[in-house]
């Protein structure tokens, strides 16, 4: 990423109306974006790594009112700051009110995406240099099970290979936020196809599910429909597409955070003998 091209990141933290995430009542909280793991909440990791990409120049958390300043107690003090934003009562108007005023290249992530890295955040940035309007972060079966066997269990085929999405997206400004309208009936596609239906189109999904696509012509197609140019980043670690949704990840995200907690201790034993 150039030095002069600034960015700013979008942290999706809210939660459906009504409805108590499993983890965060085992943990007597109310929202999973404050579920501890590895010593920190959830959302403190994502928002580690936002801050320690280069170019970050606006950080806004989107997430209900009532909880600011329970987020922001843990989050002080350091830059850029934290702008908090009401969430909406449905993940696609929570993107669209995260975004509202920015002018600049926009990170889209959620709070329980904790494996994520600044090295991620460049390549999506990269993306958007090269002149697309919309980057969505993926991984393959193997890189993923590379990074854990249990770390995904659902994945997208292709006619090229097999994917996991990385909760990770990318937008050239305001107009490429339009892209978010695919998402109004909820992102969960590998879990719920009729969503990728309507999302791409009934065609494009037989086609897909007959193994006639890749994934580059599948978001070509997707392309054409939404008239912006999407594009997609395979990103060669695959831990990137495991988040926190249950226990069985959150003990895997662990057990990840540890191990690079390790090899960074490891490497800096190393430079330092």
């Amino acid at each position: 990423m150039r030095r002069h091209d600034g960015f700013a990141a979008v942290v999706l933290a809210g939660q459906r109306p009504g409805i108590v995430d499993p983890l965060a009542a085992e943990a007597g909280i109310s929202h999973k974006c404050l579920v501890p793991i590895d010593g920190e909440p959830l959302i403190n990791h994502v928002v580690a790594a936002l801050r320690a990409t280069p170019g970050i120049e606006r950080l806004r958390i989107v997430v209900e009112p009532d909880m600011f300043g329970t987020i922001e107690a843990g989050l002080a003090g350091e830059q850029p700051p934290i702008e908090f934003i009401a969430a909406a009562d449905n993940l696609t108007d929570s993107v669209f009110a995260g975004a509202q005023g920015l002018d600049q290249s926009i990170i889209v992530t959620t709070a329980d995406n904790v494996l994520l890295t600044p090295e991620a955040v460049r390549q999506m940035l990269e993306k958007l240099q090269r002149g697309v309007d919309v980057a969505l972060a993926m991984a393959t079966k193997a890189s993923v099970l590379a990074a854990h066997s249990e770390g995904q269990r659902r994945f997208y085929r292709f006619s090229d290979n097999e994917y996991s999405n990385c909760n990770l997206y990318a937008f050239a400004g305001a107009r490429a936020i339009s892209a978010a309208e695919s998402f109004r009936s909820g992102g969960q596609f590998a879990k719920k196809p009729l969503r990728l239906a309507m999302a791409v189109g009934v065609v494009n999904v037989l086609l897909m599910l007959r193994g006639k696509l890749s994934l580059r012509n599948a978001l070509e197609r997707l392309s054409r429909r939404l008239k912006l140019r999407i594009e997609p980043v395979v990103l060669r670690d695959g831990s990137h597409a495991i988040d926190v949704d249950n226990e069985r990840t959150l003990r895997i995200a662990s057990l990840l955070l540890e191990k690079r907690r390790n090899a960074r201790t490891a490497r800096l034993s190393q430079s330092a003998a």
